[in-house]
């Protein structure tokens, strides 16, 4: 939400390949619990030296109490050289992983998730099959130890990962899970939205559940912004409604969004453990339950995150210990990565990384970092497939199209970019810019199939304020004030901007690269309160959110712009609701 108008290191991988390992025994094993049946999906991201590989394991037999461990041989000179969320040691060709100390549990159809990096030269063959316990992974449950083969974790045939393939196969996702499918409709915001006069208009449009605490999966009660319902209760409701979409916002990373304190989050710096295990782990196991097998679950992942480690640190204006903190222990990239393995696994499942917005990275120093970092994230899920795009503008204000401003305009041989507003930026409105920067994206290494989300749901900027026409001044300020959609005082204000209307409704393939125009943020929910409210979510007070403000580094020393009477994020604001229907763009 946050921009930062002030004004690349190319990852490349030759190969990305998948596995499920399969060929099995059952097996008796020491003093942890031995495991009746397993499945391990091996994903590796490689080029011509190394490789990053990325492991989930799956215990498909009864609960495993007292440690795990997982044992495999590589055929040829693989040698690990760092690994995480597991202890791993090698003796020659044989690599044995053994669970962290906050994760030595794993229930019947629980799953563990690990990686490591590793060299190696010639041929980089994946592993022939993995032992849980000493159990050879095949997939299934041995009906009779008799019926299995040995129980040694080389003794199958070597399996070639370029024809190896994991359980998702090419081409059973949607290119684009918008078309052709019908949204779900939040039963909690239509209630809301119809509480206001003239709500019922726009009450039928698909908006976004956001996941913003680990209470938020369960279901909450009270006054708070996800109100009652849990994932599994919208998913169920999605299933009534017929619906073949949902949206969720996945926001709750540790040390989250550390650029500012209206959304901040539950969770330390260095809660990464308890991140995966407490929070993106029974979100996997909820919606990868068969029952939701018919429906597309879109996830968007992480906004506020990424980009702020690129803009928000030292040596930029406003950075901040926090951003320096989470750029430094890997947090946001390794959570990020987590995220995207376990949710990307899932073969109805379609995850969006948040992009920031033209207001942010649009600038040349941001633009290429801000995708470079998004690489590493994706890197780190072990497969750059486990994204299958990126939305921009997520609950922020800036405009899809400027008519009469754009980069190439000159006013009295003067570049609008030399105003004020534009302040030398590249783009001035969300189209252009996520069209630009998905190319970019595609160009270091993204999959050419990614699409764009644009969050419309507060940039419509109608009403009589909305220009008609060019301004005639020959001052490049004056015509850029006078000619722009954006009427915020400055663009990196970011808080219940007064004067925003509803934009383009939710619509599916509106443009060339773009998958559909979202209401992730649910119109009327607050982006922070304008006053200290304490609360028990975690959310602070940010004074960009107060009206009163005058502003810092990060916008220019210019007044927030934000409305009076806002409660804390996520919570429900009638008034701004009223407001953005009636200044919508398009009309009401």
């Amino acid at each position: 939400m946050r921009p930062i108008p002030t004004r690349a290191r190319a990852l490349t991988a030759a190969a990305a390949v998948s596995i499920v390992a399969g060929a099995g025994a059952v097996a008796v094993a020491g003093s942890a619990s031995a495991a009746a049946g397993c499945r391990v999906d091996y994903s590796v991201n490689q080029w011509n030296s190394g490789f990053t590989a990325n492991v989930t394991v799956t215990n498909l037999g009864d609960p495993i109490s007292g440690g795990w461990n997982l044992k495999w041989a590589y055929a040829g000179n693989q040698t690990v050289t760092q690994g995480w969320s597991a202890t791993i040691t090698q003796s020659g060709q044989n690599v044995t992983a053994t669970n962290p100390t906050w994760a030595a549990s794993l229930a019947t159809n629980g799953t563990a998730n690990f990686g490591f990096n590793a060299n190696y030269s010639g041929t980089n063959t994946a592993p022939a099959s993995f032992a849980l316990n000493g159990t050879v992974c095949t997939g299934n449950v041995p009906t009779s130890p008799s019926s299995s083969p040995s129980s040694s974790p080389s003794s199958s045939p070597s399996t070639s990962p370029s024809t190896s393939q994991s359980p998702q196969q090419p081409g059973t996702k949607a290119d684009n899970p918008y078309a052709g499918a019908k949204g779900y409709v939040n039963p909690e915001w239509k209630a809301k939205a119809e509480s206001v006069t003239g709500g019922s208009r726009v009450s039928n449009n698909p908006t976004a559940v956001w996941i913003d605490r680990i209470a938020a999966i369960n279901g909450t009660t009270g006054s708070s912004s996800n109100g009652s319902m849990g994932v599994r209760d919208h998913l169920d409701a999605a299933l009534a409604q017929g619906a073949g979409y949902i949206q969720f916002v996945v926001y709750n990373l540790p040390g989250r969004d550390c650029a500012a304190l209206a959304s901040n989050g539950e969770l330390g710096p260095n809660d990464l453990p308890k991140y995966k295990t407490d929070y993106i782990d029974p979100i996997a196991a909820i919606q990868g339950d068969p029952k939701y097998a018919s429906l597309r679950i879109i996830n968007i992942v992480e906004i506020d995150s990424l980009p702020n480690l690129v803009t928000n640190t030292s040596g930029q204006a406003g950075g901040t210990a926090m951003c320096d903190t989470m750029k430094a222990n890997g947090g946001y990239v390794q959570g990020i990565g987590y995220a995207l393995q376990k949710l990307g696994a899932l073969g109805n499942v379609y995850n969006y990384v948040d992009a920031a917005h033209h207001g942010w990275i649009g600038w040349d120093s941001n633009f290429g970092p801000s995708a470079d970092i998004m690489l590493e994230a994706a890197k780190a899920s072990g497969n750059v497939k486990n994204v299958h795009g990126f939305i921009t503008n997520t609950a922020n204000y800036s405009a899809l199209r400027e008519p009469f401003v754009q980069p190439t305009t000159t006013v009295g041989g003067q570049s609008v970019r030399q105003s004020k507003w534009v302040d030398w930026n590249q783009y001035t409105d969300e189209l252009s810019f996520a069209q630009a920067f998905r190319n970019k994206l595609v160009s270091i290494g993204f999959d050419s199939g990614i699409g764009m989300l644009i969050d419309t749901s507060r940039n419509g900027w109608g009403g009589s304020a909305r220009p008609t026409a060019a301004s005639t001044s020959t001052d490049v300020n004056t015509f850029v004030n006078q000619s722009r959609v954006d009427r915020r005082i400055h663009a990196g204000n970011w808080c219940n901007q007064a004067g925003a209307g509803l934009g383009e409704r939710p619509t599916a393939a509106p443009a060339s690269g773009i998958d559909a125009y979202v209401w992730v943020k649910p119109p009327g929910e607050s982006d922070g309160s304008s006053t200290l409210i304490p609360n028990d979510e975690g959310k602070g007070f940010d004074r960009m959110c107060d009206p009163t403000y005058t502003g810092n580094a990060r916008n220019g020393n210019s007044m927030s712009g934000a409305l009076a009477g806002a409660p804390i994020s996520g919570a429900w604001f009638p008034a701004q609701f009223a407001e953005l229907m009636a200044n919508a763009y398009p009309a009401l």
